[in-house]
């Protein structure tokens, strides 16, 4: 295996950065998107809730990880927003 320098390194990212194809989504089209996910992980673990007490097929196991999953949506989600609105903060401060 070939042991790469730091300057090898730094030479391949700027070049994969020149060479990127960036799409141009802006931050409000991806949090939007994020959203939805989030949403619909909540209506899922809705659904599986009332599956579970309605009796149709749904085990205690499938209820707890769909709750975990859009609570670990949901807690992501929400530091997303935290950093972004530091982010702002710290941004509006510079311009100062």
């Amino acid at each position: 295996m070939k042991v790469e320098g730091f300057s090898d390194l730094m030479a391949n990212s700027i070049h994969l950065n020149k060479t990127t194809n960036v799409t141009g989504e802006s931050f409000s089209n991806t949090f939007t998107d994020a959203l939805k996910d989030v949403n619909q992980d909540q209506l899922d673990w809705q659904n599986t809730i009332k599956d579970f007490v309605s009796g149709n097929g749904v085990e205690l196991h499938q209820v707890m990880i769909a709750g975990e999953k859009a609570k670990t949506s949901l807690e992501l989600l929400m530091q997303v927003r935290n950093k972004a609105l530091d982010m702002f903060k710290e941004l509006t401060r510079i311009q100062i």
